[in-house]
This record gives structure tokens, sequence and C-alpha cells, in this order.
């Protein structure tokens, strides 16, 4: 790899690199993302080339593993290009068959495409795929075509175009000028705007100055910014390099939570590509700009999302929050200005700079402009990652994208923003997604975590599982976090057992308000809201846990009665036998009674009837 000198250099490079590329040559792409690799990416990949190899084609078909092709739940996604064929759920004992139909005689294996789910019609072709038709990929637009691993690849799709541009036809404030009129803002939660940061932290008289990829994506269910970083890492880079060069900074860190190692690994390739190649270093390009970057490995701690506790994190300090003022563009890393986005923030930097911001700004709402993308997870038939332009309806994204709910089932409600994001009721369906109208109806935006449920789904048990959750994730540092968070998960457990009380709906909704108004940081502030929102719109649902003492979605097991329905049991004895306590009982050949003082209400009786003689209520 050469070391570049010059933008002249760099240029003259991507146009060899493109020109050695026949756009028309065969390439088999195999899905490497998140939801692929533990279906067996890595094997699959090894097979076509095996195959290839045997049939004599290696040399004539390119073989890449890519990033993530996102539709997570018809994974292995296998890519064919230049036709756009794309297949689903492959395996390895389908390589013979792909290679001899689709690679030497150029037809398509039916049985591996998607099928419309109403019509039953064949969709061979990737924009045939209704989850793919409404999209407007963004920042996702390159993980199914590129080599992560290649900064050739890269460079071939105009990447580190940007740096021609700033370098040598911008000033620093002319690119912060474009970030703001792009209406860029923050895509980690907050919410803030981009170029107002920015131009703090230049505004900032302090030396030196840093700048922080947030890549601590803790939430469950979320992996937007863990497949940004394992299948595009070189556009985070570069969005790195324009932040720095806005704001005065020679120096970024991308923290990483620990659970990322592929993301890890191929970030460091990319740093370590960047330096050999001259893009990161001293005086870039014969520029007088000097920028470089390194990676700082998180434990694991959600707090260390929130960015004071993930700036004491890289300092080598407890990741714990602290009070702002002053805030990081004043005095964040070392005491010293500091710009803090998150992945996909940094991804969308390069384009808004090559395309104009005019060209972002189009895109979205009046207040939240470009494109989102949320990882769509939960009771939806294609799960997996959509982007889609801010504005574009829960409905749009759950009925359209997500294909609806799987199995029939009837929509009860969508989570958005993380474990401290709200739970959405069906009547706002056709809600815009953007961060104003999120707050409007008691949620956030957040990172961009989508869980969708249905009607066998208590919404009690779910606002316990995330508060659970954040009781564990939660710092301690301050009182109304950790004590509010410890006091809900005891009533919430107390309501799904049988033993919650009138008076606990009032009590959750004042610990609540208090939580919101007077923790530390935002992870105290909205980590009531699974609990405000669900007793907002699901009210119905706690009083006849605790009033009724039943779960209406028989989820909460305490709360379930077992019974044998004499007419339809055969006196088998299959439950008796799997019953761990011995509470079935009964002459044989007679139906059988389930002992209520005994039953442990572990449901393996249900498992074991065939005859659907075991009823619960």
């Amino acid at each position: 790899m050469p070391f570049i000198e010059s933008v002249d250099h760099l240029t003259e490079y991507r146009r060899r690199v493109r020109a050695a590329r026949d756009p028309q040559q065969l390439q088999v792409l195999v899905c490497g993302g998140p939801g692929c690799l533990p279906l067996g990416s890595e094997e699959l990949a090894a097979a076509f080339a095996a195959e290839m190899e045997a049939r004599g084609i290696a040399g004539k078909v390119l073989l890449k593993t890519t990033g993530c092709h996102g539709l997570c739940s018809h994974g292995v996604r296998v890519l064919i290009r230049p036709q756009e064929i794309s297949y689903q759920k492959v395996t390895v004992e389908d390589v013979p068959e792909i290679v001899e139909t689709t690679l030497l005689s150029g037809g398509v294996v039916e049985r591996l495409v998607y099928h419309h789910p109403e019509s039953q019609a064949p969709c061979p072709h990737k924009m045939d795929i209704p989850f793919y038709q409404t999209q407007n990929p963004l920042v996702l637009r390159k993980l199914d075509v590129i080599d992560p691993e290649s900064l050739d690849d890269y460079l071939a799709l105009g990447g580190y175009r940007t740096l021609r541009k700033i370098l040598f036809q911008m000033t620093p404030e002319q690119v912060i000028e474009a970030v703001e009129k792009s209406g860029l803002r923050g895509r980690g939660g907050g919410g803030f705007p981009t170029g107002r940061k920015w131009r703090l932290c230049r505004e900032a008289q302090a030396q030196p100055k840093f700048v922080i990829c947030n890549g601590d994506e803790g939430d469950p269910g979320a992996f937007m910014d863990r497949a940004v970083m394992e299948g595009d890492p070189h556009a985070v880079i570069e969005g790195m390099i324009v932040g720095g060069y806005a704001i005065g900074a020679m120096r970024g860190y991308i923290y990483v939570r620990h659970e990322y190692p592929l993301a890890v690994k191929r970030l460091q390739k990319a740093i370590d590509q960047a330096r050999e190649f001259g893009l990161l270093g001293t005086n870039i390009l014969r520029s007088n700009f000097s920028f470089d970057i390194q990676i700082s490995q998180g434990a694991g701690a959600f707090v260390c999302g929130e960015e004071t506790a993930l700036i004491a994190s890289i300092e080598g300090k407890i990741g714990e929050p602290n009070p702002r003022p002053p805030y990081p563009v004043q005095a964040g890393l070392f005491g010293l200005p500091t710009v803090i986005n998150n992945v996909e923030t940094w991804a969308n930097v390069p384009e808004i700079i090559n395309m104009g911001p005019e060209w972002f700004a189009a895109m979205g709402t009046d207040k939240s402009k470009g494109t989102k993308i949320f990882s769509l997870v939960g009771a939806v038939n294609n799960t997996g990652l959509v982007e889609v332009p801010m504005g574009t309806s829960l409905r749009q994204i759950i009925f359209g994208m997500g294909g609806g709910i799987a199995h029939n089932r009837e929509f009860k409600a969508v989570q958005t923003g993380g474990p401290s994001g709200g739970c959405i009721p069906p009547q706002y369906l056709d809600l815009p997604v953007d961060y104003d109208s999120l707050q409007q109806v008691g949620s956030i935006m957040g990172s961009g975590g989508m869980i969708v449920m249905d009607n066998h789904d208590c919404m009690v048990d779910v606002a316990r599982y995330f508060i659970s959750f954040l009781m564990e994730e939660s710092c301690g540092k301050c009182t109304p976090c950790r004590e509010g968070l410890k006091q809900l998960i005891t009533i919430l457990n107390e309501i799904t057992t049988g033993k919650g009380e009138a008076h606990h709906v009032d009590l959750m909704e004042d610990i609540c308000q208090t939580m919101a108004t007077a923790s530390l940081c935002g992870l105290g502030q909205s980590a009531a809201n699974p609990v405000r929102s669900t007793l907002k719109y699901f009210r119905e649902e706690y009083e006849r846990h605790i009033r009724d003492k039943k779960c209406p979605a028989k989820v909460c097991r305490q709360l379930l009665i077992y019974t044998i329905d004499p007419n339809e049991c055969t006196s088998c004895l299959a439950c008796v036998r799997e019953c761990p306590v011995g509470a079935i009982s009964g002459p044989k050949k007679e139906p059988q009674v389930i002992d209520q003082d005994i039953c442990v209400k572990c449901g393996l009786c249900v498992d074991a009837c065939q005859f659907d003689a075991v009823k619960v209520e």
C-alpha cells in the first residue's frame, strides 16, 4: 500500500483502483453482519471459495465477506452482483446449487429467494423485497457491498474525498457552518445539534482539544453502531478527521465496548491502514493539519454511554457521570475541550461535506433532518437494520419494512430509545419518528433501538424487565436513580407475583417524577420512562394484576392458574410424570387434578400434554 503524499496522489490512486475493477464482474457477497455471523458466515464464505476453486471459476468471480445486509431474520444472506440477486437463509449445503445455477448458468435458485408474504411471488432481486424498497440508506449504503477490511474498496466508492475539500478548499469555520446548515443532530440519543456542539468546542480557548466517537452501544436489542463499526469502519474515521479539523483537535478516541471484539479488530485495522496510507498522522496530505486516532475499550458498563462517564472511563477512572456544567465542549477529556458524537453521527459527516448541507437538510422533518438507523427487533416478521428518513411513521417501519407482526398476532406496543425509552401503544402507529414527536408521547429516540411487542407480551413484565436492567447498570452515584430504581423493581416484583396493592400505582408515579427531576445524568432522568409510559397507556393491565391477581397476557407465572379439563384429559399421565413437585394426581384411567397449593406454576404440564387438556388462566 503506497504512502499518499498529496491530494492529487490520492485522486490518481483512486482512479487506478476504479480502473482495475470490472463493474460486470460476478461478485458473491456474503453477509458478515451481527445477525449472520453466528449462523455461519465464515464457513459459508469458505464453502464458496472451495466450490469455485473446484469448478475453475475462482479467478473469475470475486468473493467477499461484507458487513450487515440488513434483513437479519433471513440470514445468512448472500448478494450476487451485478444482477443484484439476493439469497436468504443460505447454508453450506446450498453452495453447489448457487454456483451451478447462478454463477455458471445465470439462473436463480428460486427456493432461496424472498417470497412476498401475501402473493407468495418470488422476489429474486434485492429491490424486489419490500424490506428494502422504502428505505433510504446513507450510512448503511456501503455495508453490503464492501469488504470492511479493504481500504481500496472504501476508496473506490469515494472514501476520503472530504480530505481534499476540507483541507484545501474550506476553513474550519466553513466546515462547522456546513454541519450547522445540514441540521444534523446527534444520533446517540440526546439529539443535540452537532454543528452547535462543534462551534462551542472550537470557541473554547483551552488547548489541546479532542474528538471522541461513542461506540458504547449498550441497549438490549440494539446493534446499529456495531454494524457500522464492523461493516464500514473507514466512514467513522473519515468523519472524525473532519470533526478534528473543524474544532482544531489533533487526537481522537474511539470508545468501544468490550463485547464488540470484531468492531475493535476492524477499526484498528482501518486506523493502521489510514496511517500507513498517510490519511492519519502528521501533516496529512502535505497540509498543516495533523490528526491521529486511538481505540479505548470499555468494560461493558451501560452507564458509560453517558458522555461524562465515558470520559472518566477513558481517563482510567470509575465510569460514572459528573455534574454538568461544565460540559465536555468546555472541559471534557483530561479537563480539555472535547466533542463527543456517536458512531452514526460521525458516519453521516463525510457525505454532508461531499454532497452539501442542503442535500442532507432536504431529507427528514423541519426539526429532525436526514435519516435514522433503527434496529427493528421483537415480534415482527422481518427483524434487522433499517435506515429511513426522519419522519417516517411507526406503521411504515413495523408493518412495511418489518412485514407486520409475527405469527399473525395483534400489535400491542413498540418501545423506542432502548431501556430508558417508552412503550408506544397502537393509537400512535402513524406517529412520525423524530426527536420531538417521540418525546411528546413519552418516549425518546435514543440511539435507535425499536422493540416491537404483541398481545402475548405483558406490559407490567416489560416494565419490570427494563427497570431490572437499569438497576443493574446504574452506577449508584446519585440517590434518586439508585434508590428510585430499587424501589420500582421491588414494587413491580410485588405486582407481578400477586402481592400488588392499590396504592402502588400512585407510589410509582411519585418515584418516577422524582427520578426524572432530581437524577444526576440522562440515564437516571429517563430511567423511569418504561414505567411512566406503561402506566399511562396500559394502566388497566396494572390494575388487573393488582385487583384481580390476573395477568391478561399469561406471562406473570405466579398469577397463573393451571387446571386440567376433565373432558379433554385421557389419563395418559404424561403431566404426572413431568410435574417436578408431584402436584398432579388422580385415579388411574380417570381425569387428573392439579393441587393448587403445591403447584409451582412451572408450565411443564402444558408442554407434556398432547391433548390440550391442561388449561392456563
